[in-house]
């Protein structure tokens, strides 16, 4: 088994406003040095106003990195500055991933491997934030599945790599692996 250097990471999965954030934001608000990742582009107005609802949510020492696409680079730059660096969200990243790879498998999978690579080596805690989609209906439409399939397969990854998974359900967190402080 190989021999890992980075701290705990911990995959928060839910549905559209099960929690997800305030959990990990909760949880994050329990170290020192945090850095928020922020994968969201405020694209419209109803983008601008989630975009600043989350900054206000937050404290304002943390320092917040704004990433759509780079998000391996951004932990490994990043890991040894800060004590914790909180993901929000792998949902938005992988729709940012597809538009830019214009759904070609090849990109996508390079993305994501670079991703799960760099879970594995970061040097300190990394909460990812996530919906999680399997619950829900088929898509009608092709890129709706492809962009469905995609999340599912990153939250598996992600989760298998993870030492804590925690799913929320109306507000409730609800550990799935590890315990729900994700600390041991």
């Amino acid at each position: 088994m190989q021999k890992r250097d980075r701290k705990t990471v911990t995959l928060v999965l839910g549905g559209v406003r099960s929690g997800k954030s305030r959990w990990a934001q909760e949880f994050a608000g329990k170290f020192e040095c945090v850095a928020y990742v922020a994968t969201a582009q405020a694209r419209d107005a109803e983008m601008q106003e989630k975009i600043r609802r989350h900054r206000d949510d937050r404290p304002a020492h943390w320092q917040t990195l704004e990433e759509p696409l780079e998000l391996a680079r951004v932990l490994m730059d990043n890991g040894a500055k800060y004590d914790l660096l909180l993901v929000d969200c792998l949902t938005v990243f992988v729709s940012n991933v597809m538009e830019a790879a214009q759904t070609d498998a090849a990109s996508m999978a390079r993305r994501f491997d670079e991703l799960v690579e760099a879970l594995r080596v970061v040097p300190a805690e990394v909460v990812l934030v996530s919906n999680e989609v399997g619950s829900g209906v088929v898509p009608p439409f092709p890129a709706g599945r492809i962009y469905r399939d995609a999340l599912g397969e990153l939250n598996q990854r992600v989760a298998a790599i993870a030492d804590h998974v925690v799913l929320m359900v109306a507000g409730l967190p609800l550990a799935l692996k590890g315990n729900i402080g994700g600390r041991p």
